[in-house]
């Protein structure tokens, strides 16, 4: 399970933009594209950030996600750790995340922790989902405030189509 999570992240982290508020353009079109994903440092915490169509999740990982596999089902994925990379460990924090369409409706999305793993190597991410009428571009804001840190805020967009 954990390593299911760590391909998945490692996929994510291909694409990575950096600073205290990055934006991250959408893909290239392609329905097969690697996921991207948004990052924002803030003193000793990272923030990872990155939505993909449920459809791309392995039916393993998406039933132990307890995520349903739909090209019109979009999963946000949010890390929160604190260290340096390849150190860093998993921080608990309040997460709040929305996502505006092209038409300009905003969605708020309901965030859940999941923990995978476990001891020292327990992992601690957020996830939500949203609905959308394919093809479409989502704007996402998440808002993340860790224990003990500052607020920050990653803001980026991705384009979903068909698959």
């Amino acid at each position: 399970m954990r390593s299911a999570l760590a391909v998945c992240l490692l996929s994510l982290a291909l694409l990575a933009g950096c600073g205290r508020e990055a934006a991250v353009p959408g893909s290239s079109g392609n329905a097969n594209a690697a996921p991207q994903e948004a990052v924002a440092r803030s003193g000793d915490v990272t923030v990872r950030a990155s939505a993909l169509q449920t459809s791309a999740l392995s039916p393993t990982v998406a039933a132990q996600y307890g995520i349903v596999r739909d090209d019109a089902t979009v999963m946000l994925l949010v890390a929160v750790r604190r260290g340096p990379d390849g150190q860093d460990v998993a921080v608990p924090a309040r997460v709040s995340a929305t996502a505006t369409d092209l038409r300009g409706q905003r969605h708020t999305l309901e965030l859940r922790e999941l923990r995978t793993g476990e001891g020292d190597a327990q992992l601690l991410d957020y996830i939500g989902t949203v609905e959308i009428a394919l093809p479409d571009t989502l704007r996402f804001e998440v808002g993340v405030t860790p224990e003990q840190g500052a607020s920050t805020t990653v803001q980026f967009s991705r384009e979903f189509y068909p698959r």
